[in-house]
């Protein structure tokens, strides 16, 4: 399917997304996966030249053998890939857990590290707000265990506040096991 998809080639820009985002939408679909959220595009762009080989093999050759051992692979690396990256994750959770407690020493240490693993971008507001909302914590005290957090490390700020306009902060670490690579 997605490789017929990108031999049709029916947009002007846009083809080399939208025929990833096919691949996660139809194993959900199938069934094969319990949510739509195993993506590709890291395993095809780091084979971009075999890639689009096997898909130019099938137009010229008929060569789908060659396209789907090739799929196959790419699926079973990046399962192995985002296998490894889901165990990173929950380590760096229960680590955090414990690394949160210890900088703030706070009866809200859980629901801050859930707030910023659900959202590890994010503006010191927006946080502010949804731990209000779901677990009644004073807006005084986000910001100082958002405070805290910066001190420590744990937490950087992308965007310093100003004025009304809050600041945005990031959990690098989070982001960085997420990626596969340091990008903050």
């Amino acid at each position: 399917m997605h490789a017929q998809f990108e031999l049709l080639h029916p947009f002007k820009d846009g083809n080399g997304r939208i025929g990833r985002i096919l691949i996660p939408l139809f194993l959900y679909q199938k069934r094969a996966l319990s949510q739509p959220m195993f993506y590709l595009s890291e395993y095809l762009e780091s084979h971009r030249e075999e890639y689009y080989q096997r898909l130019k093999a099938i137009s010229a050759e008929a060569d789908w053998n060659g396209w789907i051992a090739f799929f196959l692979q790419a699926i079973t690396t990046q399962a192995g890939q985002n296998s490894t990256r889901v165990t990173a994750i929950q380590a760096l959770y229960v680590q955090m857990k414990l690394a949160i407690q210890e900088a703030t020493h706070s009866q809200y240490t859980v629901h801050v590290l859930d707030a910023i693993f659900s959202k590890p971008i994010f503006r010191s507001s927006d946080l502010t707000a949804k731990l209000h909302k779901e677990f009644g914590v004073h807006a005084k005290t986000t910001l100082s265990l958002l405070r805290q957090l910066k001190e420590a490390g744990i937490l950087r700020e992308l965007k310093a506040g100003s004025g009304r306009r809050p600041a945005t902060l990031c959990f690098p670490r989070l982001i960085n096991v997420a990626e596969g690579r340091e990008v903050l």
